[in-house]
């Protein structure tokens, strides 16, 4: 991705050592979900997904005996290797009262794993600063480890 801007976007990327179309699967199927999209010991007590432009993205978390739930929907969707989907809206276009960020997923093949790129896009510099310090790299770095941990007993 080459429109990135450094001011309110966090990016990294990874080779995950399982294929792509395993990957895909786990970020589009709800009974995957829970076992990787949020840092142990914090779970994913229910996941809804509705895979399609408009469609539901829905989570709820349970962290330190915290019930968070997060309500969003996909912007983009290219079966196997893009998924982008934000908290800006909920399903129907209905927009949030207090948005936090997109997140943009890009899958490409890499040998016989995955080029994995997460990015999460912020509305304000502040916004992007306060995600970085409150972990997005170690966040978003053990759900990718522990996506790739899981796929692989697929």
């Amino acid at each position: 991705m080459t429109d990135q801007s450094p001011r309110t976007d966090l990016s990294f990327t990874r080779h995950l050592a399982v294929p792509r179309a395993l990957v895909w699967e786990c970020w589009t199927r709800p009974e995957h979900i829970p076992h990787f999209f949020i840092p142990a010991p914090h779970r994913v007590t229910a996941c809804d997904i509705d895979l399609r432009v408009g469609g539901r993205f829905n989570t709820t978390f349970e962290v330190e005996g915290n019930v968070m739930e997060n309500t969003g929907v996909y912007l983009e969707v290219i079966e196997g290797r893009r998924l982008v989907f934000t908290d800006a809206y909920s399903e129907g276009w209905k927009p949030a009262p207090d948005p936090f960020m997109t997140a943009i997923l890009d899958l490409e093949d890499d040998g016989e794993g995955t080029r994995y790129t997460a990015t999460a896009r912020h509305r304000s510099p502040e916004a992007c600063a306060q995600h970085e310090q409150m972990g997005f790299f170690d966040g978003w770095g053990t759900v990718a480890s522990q996506l790739e941990a899981y796929a692989a007993t697929l």
